[in-house]
């Protein structure tokens, strides 16, 4: 009688992450039954699909994995991952809608979680967008840094104007450690073997 043979370990494929500058009115997904602009136009590697969303009139930070696992911490609410937006507002918000921000405000009669909540001084340095925001010249706007360890359908968009400051401009810029950097909209690159370990040990803490 032959002897058994000894089972080949299956090998891993190899996985892919990568961080991409969703451009303005872009889809997160890779296709679209409207013909609308899609994540797939703009990156054309395989098996690679969005971990989380941004809406389609947000901009910024997406990462992109074929790692089902890394996906599931990048979108399970228990890991809380802190990510972080700058937001252009109309009018120009006082302490206590800052404090509102911060203690966490009602949407459809759920409180938010606390949020970190700053007003910038000035007007940050990043990528133009290609339609620009309909300035009016009675209602100033402020840039304000919002950081949010929970994603509910668009949170941040609903949190400003539940403190009377609608959101005219959204550009997340980080999620937990993995910073956009000077990542151009449109562009991607991978991960560093650094920056995957980094995030990994976000999950760990």
């Amino acid at each position: 009688m032959p002897k058994d043979r000894p089972r080949r370990k299956l090998e891993e494929r190899p996985t892919r992450t990568l961080i991409f500058c969703k451009p303005y009115h872009v889809l997160s997904s890779f296709t679209d039954r409207a013909g609308r602009p899609t994540v797939g136009d703009y990156v054309d590697v395989p098996d690679v699909y969005a971990a989380g969303r941004l809406d389609y009139d947000s901009e910024g930070l997406l990462l992109l994995t074929s790692d089902g696992r890394l996906a599931h911490h990048l979108t399970h609410s228990k890991y809380k991952l802190r990510k972080s937006y700058l937001v252009q507002v109309e009018h120009i918000p006082s302490e206590d809608a800052l404090d509102q921000l911060h203690q966490g405000v009602l949407i459809k009669s759920r409180r938010t979680l606390p949020a970190a909540a700053e007003m910038l001084s000035t007007a940050p340095d990043i990528f133009p967008r290609p339609e620009p925001i309909r300035y009016r010249k009675s209602i100033p706007t402020a840039w304000l840094k919002l950081g949010l360890i929970e994603g509910r359908n668009r949170q941040v968009r609903r949190m400003t104007a539940a403190v009377g400051h609608p959101t005219l401009r959204l550009v997340r810029i980080a999620i937990g450690p993995i910073a956009l950097g000077d990542l151009s909209p449109g562009h991607w690159r991978d991960l560093t073997p650094d920056e995957l370990k980094v995030l990994w040990h976000c999950f760990k803490t």
